[in-house]
């Protein structure tokens, strides 16, 4: 009896039953999924058919590579036929589910090979890439020219401009090393242009959407226009709530900027920012209403990504870091302080990924750059003050914002003067 079986699954190593079995579940696995998508969305090709293909696929790669052509071929042939068909029956052509059926079979190919990773990672996003037209759909309805070439310019930026830079440090005081200052300016760019692209999306869900995703971009012109459009709209007692949700997003960002940029000194921001973000939060939802008829707000915030802007967010980050050294070196922490101020009322994200920067080259200690993150950021809540006053008459309203600065002003300097005491 086990020499039949034997007989019957074969002896060559080419195809151990187990190995076989798990590949052909997954590639199966992976047409079902893409295949199911594409039938939920009403097209000719469906399940089976992509099922198929990715069992095509793999077992193609398993046998040699000149059938893994042919079966190439085929799926490309019936790709074509596929939209033959279509432009002649009804003047539209199937591209998406055509390039969708030939991914799928380079990914059963990639299962039959081994590489099981790529291939599941690739179909996951394969399918969500499918299921997101109609978000696609209603974004590419409204993107401006200024957008695209945003996104033009953001990979110019990090692909085109970042390999020619000189990897070194190119003064002999040892101020400037360029390539690893334009990494930090490309991913502090790279953020404000993710979150500006949700608050183009998602921007106009009420106070709390538009007031968070704006603070992610930038936290005082959002708190600057969201304090003279809220009275506009009679919301005026949204202020509080929309001026603190700004600064609670800026505290998030600067804390993932130094999870990305400075991690050792996360450990020294992390409780201060926390306890801010805690405070801004406790007013926000102190002000929150629940209105029979919401109204929706736009924040009309530029893109974060252009020329002049990169270039002006380039020229003030390399400043802050110039003379944050030079002050490192003749005031030590004192500098440090000083120049964490007077950043944060500029930008509080080019101070951060500056402090951070100069972690990574040794030129400050992690608890300075702890200290500079968490001072930067009052200083930025502390700016939106007059920005307010200038749009808010209600005595009532600017107390309360006035009262929530301070105490997460209190609360951040509080915790780190105890951390420099109690970790020296």
């Amino acid at each position: 009896m086990n020499s039949w079986l034997d007989q019957l699954h074969g002896n060559s190593a080419a195809f151990p039953p187990a190995v076989t079995a798990v590949k052909l579940a997954v590639a199966l696995a992976i047409g079902l999924l893409i295949g199911f998508e594409r039938q939920w969305s009403l097209k000719d090709f469906g399940v089976r058919t992509f099922s198929l293909t990715a069992l095509l696929g793999a077992l193609t790669a398993i046998i040699s590579m000149p059938v893994m052509l042919m079966g190439m071929l085929a799926t490309i042939l019936l790709a074509v036929l596929l939209n033959v068909r279509d432009i002649v029956a009804s003047r539209t052509v199937e591209g998406t589910t055509s390039v969708a059926l030939v991914v799928t079979f380079v990914l059963g190919v990639l299962t039959g090979d081994g590489h099981m990773f790529t291939s599941v990672a690739c179909a996951i996003v394969a399918t969500w890439l499918l299921s997101l037209k109609p978000q696609f759909k209603q974004f590419a309805g409204g993107v401006k020219a200024a957008e695209i070439r945003s996104a033009i310019l953001l990979g110019l930026f990090a692909f085109v401009i970042w390999p020619l830079l000189p990897n070194r440090y190119v003064d002999p005081w040892k101020l400037l090393q360029p390539r690893e200052a334009w990494v930090t300016v490309v991913v502090v760019a790279c953020i404000g242009f993710v979150n500006y692209i949700l608050l183009r999306i998602y921007g106009r869900r009420g106070v709390t959407f538009t007031a968070i995703l704006g603070g992610l971009v930038n936290s005082t012109a959002a708190a600057a226009e969201l304090s003279a459009s809220l009275p506009a709209a009679g919301l005026v007692s949204q202020t509080v709530r929309a001026v603190q949700l700004t600064s609670l997003a800026m505290f998030l960002r600067n804390a993932v900027l130094l999870v990305l940029l400075g991690r050792a000194a996360v450990q020294f921001a992390v409780l201060p920012l926390l306890a801010m973000m805690a405070i801004a939060a406790y007013f926000a939802f102190r002000h929150r209403e629940i209105e029979a008829d919401p109204k929706e707000l736009e924040l009309h915030l530029a893109s974060p990504v252009s020329l002049r802007k990169v270039s002006n967010f380039g020229l003030l980050f390399l400043a802050i870091q110039i003379i944050g050294t030079l002050a490192v070196r003749w005031l030590g922490d004192s500098g440090v302080l000083l120049i964490s101020v007077i950043g944060g009322t500029v930008s509080s994200a080019s101070t951060t990924a500056a402090a951070a920067n100069l972690l990574a080259e040794g030129n400050i200690t992690a608890l300075q750059v702890g200290t500079a993150t968490v001072l930067t950021s009052i200083a930025s809540t502390a700016m939106n003050l007059p920005i307010v006053r200038r749009h808010i008459a209600v005595k009532s309203i600017m107390r309360e914002i006035v009262l929530a600065t301070v105490l997460q002003a209190v609360a951040g300097i509080t915790i780190l003067f105890c951390e420099r005491w109690f970790l020296r």
